[in-house]
């Protein structure tokens, strides 16, 4: 079965909040092409970016960018009131490294964000919510492929934060029958993710060895990782919610292959085709050892399967991060 087509999109009122994030800007990108009636971006911008915003800008050019802290229930409240979207695609998060410093302020605000929306959308101010969700909520692999019913253990603030929010979803669903899917990506990679401060693993790496500098690993490096390029997740999430039956659904985007974080950090060096001084410090804590996720559900809704390939997302995404630092003359911060 392949995708579905998101026509249904079509002169649609849509709003992505996070929308100048990493994932969030790829799917104002690819909706921005399916010619919705409006289309809103809401962020507060404390990853988020403008520059991210430039190519659904061009192509979009009546986009509207709205910098909203979403955690605020009056500010999104207007803004949702003002815009009136019969879609919400929530990707509004605090990410997994600010919670390591932060744990009560990322949780404070990951459950806020995902209560706000679940009550705008008891109030029947929008119609259908695509909360996005993390494989962090599963923790270590109990058993391989992790599937949706896996348990739930989170390691980390942030994780729990996500697992909650996950919960304050479906309780909405349940007790007011709300609209609402939730979609729980493994692990994103692509143009665009932060490599400045509380960066991902991908960036990071290609950060330090661009930068002449030692690329670190925390612990022995064979914990593994599903990673899955932030293109495959846009699609299948459009897919998604084009497919009635996902309505009230829970639904994994992942690759399917495990790899050893040791085995990604020497594939960005050798597609880098530079030497580089990997360095071993201590394993972080409530880092997960195992993921390896299972897309079936997806497949059997509405024929989701990946198809950007580890080695040549991985040569598209180093030539991004480098042709930013030639712009720049140095990486972000």
């Amino acid at each position: 079965m392949a995708h579905r087509p998101p026509d249904r999109l079509l002169g649609r009122r849509l709003m992505v909040t996070g929308g100048a994030g990493f994932i969030g800007s790829h799917l104002v990108d690819a909706i921005s092409g399916l010619e919705p009636e409006c289309l809103v971006v809401a962020d507060n911008f404390f990853l988020g970016r403008e520059s991210n915003l430039a190519a659904a800008s061009a192509a979009y050019p009546s986009l509207i960018v709205a910098k909203v802290d979403v955690a605020d229930a009056a500010e999104i409240g207007d803004l949702v009131a003002e815009y009136r979207p019969e879609v919400v695609f929530d990707l509004a998060t605090v990410p997994l490294p600010y919670s390591l410093e932060h744990p009560a302020a990322t949780i404070d605000q990951n459950v806020r964000m995902a209560t706000n929306l679940a009550e705008l959308a008891r109030r029947d101010a929008f119609g259908s919510l695509i909360h996005f969700s993390t494989s962090e909520v599963y923790g270590t692999a109990r058993q391989i492929p992790m599937d949706e019913d896996h348990p739930i253990q989170p390691l980390t603030p942030y994780a729990a934060s996500k697992a909650a929010a996950d919960h304050i979803v479906r309780s909405y669903q349940a007790t007011f029958a709300i609209d609402a899917t939730i979609v729980r990506p493994f692990n994103n990679y692509g143009p665009r993710q932060n490599e400045g401060s509380y960066a991902a693993l991908i960036p990071k790496v290609i950060r330090q060895v661009l930068g002449g500098e030692p690329v670190e690993i925390y612990g022995d490096g064979t914990q593994t990782r599903d990673f899955i390029h932030v293109r495959d997740t846009v699609r299948g999430t459009l897919a998604l919610w084009a497919e009635e039956g996902t309505r009230g659904s829970v639904v994994n985007l992942a690759s399917g292959h495990e790899t050893q974080v040791k085995d990604i950090v020497n594939t960005i060096v050798d597609v880098l085709g530079q030497a580089a001084d990997v360095r071993y410090a201590d394993t972080r804590p409530g880092d997960v050892m195992r993921h390896c996720g299972s897309s079936q559900r997806a497949r059997d809704l509405f024929g989701f399967s990946p198809e950007v390939n580890l080695r040549q997302g991985l040569a598209e995404t180093v030539a991004w991060y480098g042709g930013q630092i030639a712009l720049d003359g140095e990486p972000d911060d």
